[in-house]
């Protein structure tokens, strides 16, 4: 109470209530999307085009689990259906981080907020997405195709929230403790490799749904299901099943384990807060020991490897461009990748031939299409060194050498990975004669692309690896040089066919040595009118890599 002039006492103004930190952060998700959407046209579009696709994809699943409402393989399609929809959670703040502002809570330190209010805000923001909605849906028809009986539907309902909240806390626990990680240069390589991942798990499911159709249907999944069954969130559905075949202990055990999971992921997740909003950054902080940057780097043993000169600087630069550079790295490990995938995946499917491992060298000759593109704005320093078309030469022929010191063993091994898997020895020479002259072939045709077509890779652009403007010189360069380096390669492919037809099984292996040789000679008659066309170039080079 106050007194005012009049000496009567009147009461304390009142102050407006703050509104809730849950509903601010919610408002806040909302406002972030509205105003991501009204950036640009085509987000919108993305993400209107998302929405649609998953609310069909939703329609779509929950009559089909329906329809395997009372199949013998019902429960363990359901419950392997949410544990690969919780990976999905773990992984995806790890690969796309810049998808949710919110992921990212070191915004928020400076705010005096304390960590419980902050967690449940924070959580109930996170429920607000195309991604929760499509969990609740998976969810919801995994229930549908399981529940029977009052003990049943009783699990289901809570089995469905129970899923879609464990996905989310776990998706948000990797996300804060990885914060520092998906800052970081790391973190955006990790974003860049998204697609490999995708890619890589696209090939995954394409075998397993072979072996399935294979092996005689769903019973194949079983032993796979039960012990996913015990694994939160995959257990709330698994207790589904159990509590509608009677077994009320099972269904408890695994609602409990669940309910545990879910308590754990939130604690882990409030943990994670608290050390990021009060531990010091480490980049902060200045080394401990006393080592120079050169020992710390270690670069002296890379040094000693390589050649000296020219071809040994050249070949250091482009093994550090292969390690450092985000768009290079992701280039080099997804040809790594893909080009193992495709021929092993066909041959354990028993659908391959050893010819497939051809496929490693064509991905990783790819490498070789663009060399300058990867400088960037850069490349003036390439320039400064080059005169002559001799230093082109030596240029070329360095990066070249590059691309071969790391290629021709990892062809090779894929190749008799291939064969042994096939069990067809008896064609690995000429396996091997084939995928050289190949890779010999889009070395030379990749350093004449590089000097005739170059084009620029934005560094800064997400998933885009062309500039604005250059999209038809990448087709040239790329598809071009695919089609001339198949022309170029044709005499050893004809000398292949012609043996194979002619039943000279007995002489196939005459191919390796006339591959290496035939590939040996192509990579020096390639380069020397790039290096010529380098030479020349330069200026309308380094104006079309610098539009990145």
């Amino acid at each position: 109470m106050t007194a005012t002039t009049s000496g009567l006492p009147t009461a304390p103004p009142r102050r407006a209530s703050a509104p809730a930190l849950t509903s601010v952060f919610v408002r806040l998700k909302l406002t972030l999307l509205r105003n991501g959407l009204r950036q640009s046209g085509a987000r919108t579009a993305v993400y209107v085009t998302s929405v649609v696709l998953t609310l069909l994809l939703a329609t779509a699943m929950i009559p089909g689990f329906l329809l395997m409402r009372g199949n013998a393989g019902a429960a363990s399609l359901a419950v392997l259906a949410t544990a690969v929809l919780a990976l999905a959670w773990t992984v995806m703040p790890l690969f796309l981080p810049g998808g949710d502002e919110t992921l990212d809570p070191s915004r928020l330190v400076m705010l005096p907020l304390p960590p419980g209010p902050l967690v449940r805000a924070l959580f109930s923001a996170s429920l607000v997405g195309i991604g929760p909605l499509f969990t609740l849906c998976l969810a919801l028809g995994a229930t549908l195709s399981l529940a029977r009986g009052t003990a049943g539907v009783v699990t289901a309902v809570l089995a469905v929230p129970l899923v879609a909240l464990v996905c989310v806390a776990l998706s948000r626990a990797v996300a804060a403790a990885n914060v520092r990680l998906l800052t970081s240069r790391r973190g955006r390589d990790l974003a860049v490799l998204s697609g490999l991942v995708i890619a890589v798990g696209m090939q995954l499911v394409n075998f397993g749904a072979t072996s399935l159709s294979r092996s005689g249907g769903l019973a194949a999944l079983e032993p796979a299901a039960e012990v996913t069954g015990w694994l939160p969130p995959a257990a709330a559905i698994a207790a589904v099943d159990a509590a509608s075949r009677g077994d009320h202990a099972s269904a408890a055990a695994r609602l409990l384990l669940t309910v545990a999971a879910l308590v754990a992921l939130v604690y882990w997740w409030q943990r994670s807060l608290v050390k990021l909003m009060t531990a010091p950054d480490g980049s902060t902080i200045g080394a401990a020991d006393g080592r120079s940057a050169k020992e710390r780097r270690g670069s002296g043993l890379l040094a000693r490897l390589l050649p000296g000169g020219r071809t040994g600087a050249v070949m250091e630069r482009s093994l550090r461009y292969i390690l450092r550079d985000p768009k290079t790295k992701a280039a080099w490990i997804t040809a790594l990748a893909v080009g193992a995938i495709v021929p092993l995946l066909n041959a354990f499917q028993g659908t391959g031939s050893i010819y497939f491992a051809c496929f490693a060298s064509g991905m990783l000759g790819l490498q070789m299409y663009n060399q300058f593109g990867q400088d960037t704005s850069a490349f003036w320093m390439v320039a400064q060194t080059i005169s002559t078309a001799a230093d082109a030469y030596a240029e070329l022929r360095a990066r070249a050498l590059t691309l071969l010191a790391i290629t021709v063993p990892y062809m090779i091994l894929v190749t008799t990975v291939t064969a042994a898997v096939l069990g067809d020895w008896s064609s690995l020479p000429s396996a091997l004669g084939l995928a050289f002259s190949l890779l010999g072939a889009m070395v030379a045709t990749g350093a004449v692309a590089s000097a005739s077509f170059a084009f620029s890779i934005p560094q800064d652009s997400g998933f885009k690896n062309v500039a604005p403007g250059q999209a038809g010189l990448a087709w040239i360069s790329i598809f071009g040089g695919m089609f001339v380096s198949a022309l170029v390669c044709s005499p050893v492919i004809g000398a292949m066919v012609y043996l194979r037809v002619t039943d000279h099984h007995g002489l196939l292996w005459t191919l390796l040595p006339g591959g290496v040789l035939y590939g040996a000679l192509v990579v020096p008659a390639g380069l020397k009118p790039a290096a010529a066309r380098t030479a020349k170039r330069l200026p309308e080079i380094l104006a079309a890599v610098s539009k990145g």
